[in-house]
């Protein structure tokens, strides 16, 4: 029985999403679009089974064969970014982070992390996140004039504040880090180095990107992003800390795993081992350095100057719109982004001065450099002609021939 035949309002809302990623053109840097295998794993009977614990250590019977599997997808994990272990039940990069804080601090100890407006992530510490509110989180942030990482100012935090904890890795910053010297300056304290490589996930399991492995107590991702799986955490650790961080994920911060996902999980390790995998990651990158160049030529600003990774970060200020405007008037056009703070941001966060704009899925989709090119004319067009009604009709054709040239999903249907 299909999902039409016995909810039909679900059904469509379903198939009304399944065209909006069809018809739009997909610029959020967190976003992807998963393989076919990817969709079959997260509906399949794993769904039904409860398998608290690990493999060969469960709390319920009859898991010998969901056993294989997160076995499987662990094996991968160690094997893809040469770690000692890997838990991969996290429901979510911020269950993954709060498991490694879970297990390595209490309550009022003190989390070293980057700022949310220099492009960190809630769950490094802000206080509106549990994160933040758990423990007594300080946070550092670029230099001004740069804006790269102000690894003085992370060494005099370390020093003033000697946390337990120095997380390192972002949510919007488009340049590489030195994962070595955050190394440095956690062992000057005696903290733990836990680094969230959420977004660039999938670049380094290519090593097209650094790697924080060798250098990281801790790495914590999500396993969609770059990596184009499905969406969920997972946590890479050093041998030791194998026991500690295990107890913190079950039964210390979440209950049943989600094995449909774990599956899926382990197919899309499987997929990030191959060559064509290595190739695409190459191509996001390209294509991010072409998309930035064509910003810079059409006159915007971009933080740092440009990207070494996935994503770049539009500064607006000088086009007398904010991001949230622009994210609004995007999206009328079929062009899906998200507002994102540049450093130092004076408008706040539901404003913002900037827009964070991403590679991984149009690139999934095919696209190439040249169409980056066109990508960033199209914006530019509609952000300097929005009151012009005719010229953001232009747009939305473009964008319809684009969507064409590169379709997605064919003969997937919710309502037939």
């Amino acid at each position: 029985m299909r999902i039409y035949e016995i909810d039909s309002e679900v059904a469509q809302a379903m198939e009304n999403e399944l065209e909006r990623q069809r018809n739009r053109l997909e610029l959020i840097a967190s976003e992807n679009f998963v393989k076919d295998p990817i969709l079959e794993a997260q509906g399949s009977v794993l769904t039904n089974k409860y398998a608290e614990g690990y493999p060969n250590r469960r709390y319920y019977g009859g898991c010998e064969y969901i056993d294989v599997v997160e076995s499987l997808a662990i094996q991968r994990a160690k094997e893809l970014f040469g770690a000692e272990g890997a838990n991969v039940q996290p429901h979510s990069g911020t269950q993954a982070n709060f498991a490694v804080y879970f297990a390595t601090m209490s309550p009022g100890d003190t989390l070293l992390g980057m700022d949310l407006n220099a492009g960190g992530h809630l769950s490094h510490g802000s206080p509106v996140s549990v994160t933040g509110k758990y423990f007594n989180a300080v946070h550092y942030g670029v230099d001004k004039e740069t804006e790269l990482i102000d690894f003085n100012q992370v060494e005099d935090m370390a020093n003033t504040y000697r946390p337990k904890v120095i997380v390192a890795g972002a949510s919007c910053y488009p340049r590489f880090i030195d994962f070595e010297k955050f190394e440095a300056i956690a062992k000057s304290v005696g903290a733990i180095l836990m680094v969230d490589i959420a977004h660039i996930a999938g670049l380094i399991a290519a090593k097209v990107h650094p790697t924080p492995v060798p250098y990281a107590d801790f790495v914590t991702t999500t396993t969609h992003k770059t990596l184009r799986g499905p969406r969920g955490g997972m946590v890479l650790f050093k041998k030791d800390y194998e026991k500690i961080l295990n107890k913190s994920v079950f039964p210390g911060t979440q209950g049943g795993p989600l094995e449909h996902v774990i599956a899926a999980k382990a197919i899309a390790l499987k997929l990030a081992s191959t060559s064509e995998f290595i190739e695409y990651q190459k191509k996001i990158l390209s294509n991010a350095k072409s998309l930035a160049n064509a910003f810079i030529k059409e006159g915007y600003r971009l933080v740092t100057g440009g990207t070494d990774n996935h994503l770049i970060s539009v500064d607006l200020r000088s086009k007398n719109i904010t991001g949230k405007e622009a994210e609004v008037l995007l999206d009328t056009v079929g062009i899906t982004t998200n507002k994102e703070a540049i450093p130092f941001d004076l408008l706040p966060p539901t404003q913002t001065s900037g827009l964070r704009l991403g590679t991984p899925a149009l690139t999934t989709r095919g696209m190439g450099e040249s169409d980056m090119e066109i990508v960033a004319e199209l914006i530019d067009k509609a952000i300097t002609n929005n009151n012009n009604e005719d010229k953001l009709n232009e747009v939305r054709e473009e964008v319809k021939k684009l969507t064409e040239k590169f379709p997605l999903y064919e003969g997937l249907s919710y309502i037939k």
